[in-house]
């Protein structure tokens, strides 16, 4: 996978974890959760990896960071 890829998986990661507290607020893990468990019926390991990592992107900030877009890593 080339590094482009991987910044881009990353960024479009960060941007599901934003949408999803602006959405969701606190419930937000719960519905990456089900979004990663809907990947994995379907057989979309690729799809199921990425919702693994919003789900790690939003226990690593805490939510007031993720709303105002500070992604600084």
């Amino acid at each position: 996978m080339s590094k482009m890829t991987v910044d881009e998986d990353e960024r479009r990661a960060r941007q599901e974890a934003h949408w999803l507290v602006r959405e969701f607020g606190a419930e937000a893990p719960l519905y990456a959760a089900m979004k990663a468990e809907k990947a994995i019926e379907q057989k979309d390991f690729g799809r199921c990896a990425r919702w693994k990592r919003v789900l790690e992107i939003l226990a690593d900030e805490p939510p007031v960071e993720l709303r105002r877009g500070v992604s600084a890593r």
